[in-house]
């Protein structure tokens, strides 16, 4: 019997290339919307908050996009990053199925996120940007571009979801070691965090009002500054397609191929890195891969959000996009610890779960904890809470494999390490966390507020 748990690639191994989803789109996107006509944006308008080459990537229909040199340099820090079978989790579920997970803990801020970091930072270094702002909610996207903008030698202003501000010191104190200047969102700094702040001056924050902040800073700052963000648009989610071009090399190694492929989804970003490209082979090749996102019930945009037309922020300054969401004016829980926090979720995300090229679940917050430890009790790993709600997915697949008696082979991605989240488990291990379901009649409520979008 093989016993290998280990599946490592070369550097020779890093991808040349980023897989573009939409070449291959089974289903038309919407266009996006400028957020004060609601008509189709226009490169000028983007060109305020991006790079040309970003913007140029955005709405770019080649199937690969060549991987700039110094960006594969920088990857070489951490890439290839490890593909894991979980022998021992399986045991302990006494499952039949094949349990394999790719683990992005090991770049320098301890989740995939530098995946696009470092390619945003690289487009905006040439292109003559100076400095960038950034909203983050748990504080991995934040991490992952300070460490970016120290790389290139850009100044980095993060705008930081005050509920999470307060919960996780250590990823502020990351990102300052890395040269960020990191503020609690809603601010007195802009004029939306104010306005903000004078409605609800005990405002935990949203990554609506991050974004929202960090749009603003961006946009007056007569072009010396560009924004940046870490899911939802298709470049970025492009640029996370690394993890499974790398997971499709090692899975071959393990000699099998995936049943299911999980990801927890918040945005989207790590589970369009990691499913992409098995949904590339399920569109050309007939594979026929279950591609399954996991949220939260706290947020719940895929699975109790509508499908429709809203903005990307809070204050309406971003652009518009077709989306399942929750209303742009959503606020989650302070008591979810789990991440994941966003309204909205990625448009071809958002398109391919509605036309069901993609699953969507909702798992609560106990069991997602729960997951959680048994798989660092057994895989020795504790994992940022956003990963966990992968594992509960990962584990539920395989309990119920074992029910049915079935030979499954599960991959999921575990986006990063929860080693600056361990209040979230220091309340979970004193009984302080709770299950919480997002109110139907809080989102019946914010449909009301979409924009009117005719088109």
């Amino acid at each position: 019997m093989n016993d290998q748990i280990r599946f490592q690639l070369s550097q020779n191994d890093i991808p040349k290339f980023w897989y573009n989803i939409n070449a291959d789109m089974p289903v038309p996107l919407a266009p996006v919307l400028n957020p004060q006509t609601l008509e189709p944006i226009t490169p000028e308008f983007l060109a305020v908050l991006f790079p040309m080459s970003i913007i140029q990537q955005e709405v770019s229909t080649e199937r690969y996009i060549e991987i700039p040199e110094e960006v594969r340099e920088v990857y070489k820090l951490w890439r290839p990053t490890p593909l894991l079978r979980a022998r021992r989790l399986e045991k302990a579920l006494d499952t039949p199925a094949h349990i394999y997970y790719k683990y992005e803990g090991v770049s320098p801020s301890g989740s995939h996120k530098p995946n696009t970091a470092v390619a945003q930072a690289f487009y905006n270094k040439i292109e003559g940007t100076k400095a960038l702002t950034t909203e983050t909610g748990a504080g991995q996207w934040g991490s992952a571009l300070s460490f970016a903008g120290k790389i290139f030698g850009l100044d980095v202003e993060v705008y930081m979801v005050k509920v999470s501000y307060q919960q996780k010191p250590y990823r502020r104190i990351l990102m300052e070691s890395f040269g960020a200047t990191v503020y609690p969102s809603p601010t007195e700094h802009t004029d939306y965090g104010r306005a903000i702040l004078q409605k609800h001056p005990d405002s935990p924050g949203s990554l609506g009002i991050a974004i929202s902040e960090a749009v603003e800073m961006a946009a007056k700052s007569g072009g010396t500054k560009k924004y940046s963000l870490g899911s939802v648009l298709t470049h970025v989610l492009t640029h996370q397609t690394v993890i499974g071009e790398e997971a499709l090399k090692q899975m071959d190694l393990a000699g099998e191929y995936p049943d299911v492929v999980i990801g927890c989804t918040g945005g989207g970003s790590n589970f369009g890195g990691i499913a992409y490209p098995f949904l590339r082979h399920n569109l050309q090749d007939g594979k026929n891969t279950r591609l399954l996102a996991v949220e939260p019930m706290a947020s719940p945009s895929l699975t109790r959000g509508v499908y429709t037309f809203d903005y990307g922020d809070t204050a309406r300054m971003a652009p518009v996009v077709k989306m399942h969401t929750l209303g742009h004016d959503f606020v989650p829980a302070p008591i979810h610890a789990g991440g994941l926090r966003y309204h909205g979720m990625a448009p071809t995300i958002s398109a391919l779960v509605d036309a069901g090229y993609i699953e969507a679940v909702a798992v609560p917050q106990l069991p997602t904890f729960e997951a959680a430890l048994m798989f660092a009790h057994n895989e020795g790993i504790i994992p940022a809470p956003e990963s966990a709600h992968a594992i509960r997915a990962a584990i539920d697949e395989a309990l119920d494999a074992k029910e049915k008696g079935e030979a499954r082979v599960i991959l999921f991605n575990l986006s990063g390490h929860g080693h600056f989240d361990l209040a979230a488990y220091d309340a979970y291990l004193k009984g302080e966390l709770h299950n919480y379901e997002y109110p139907q009649e809080a989102i019946e409520e914010a449909m009301s507020h979409l924009p009117q979008v005719k088109l």
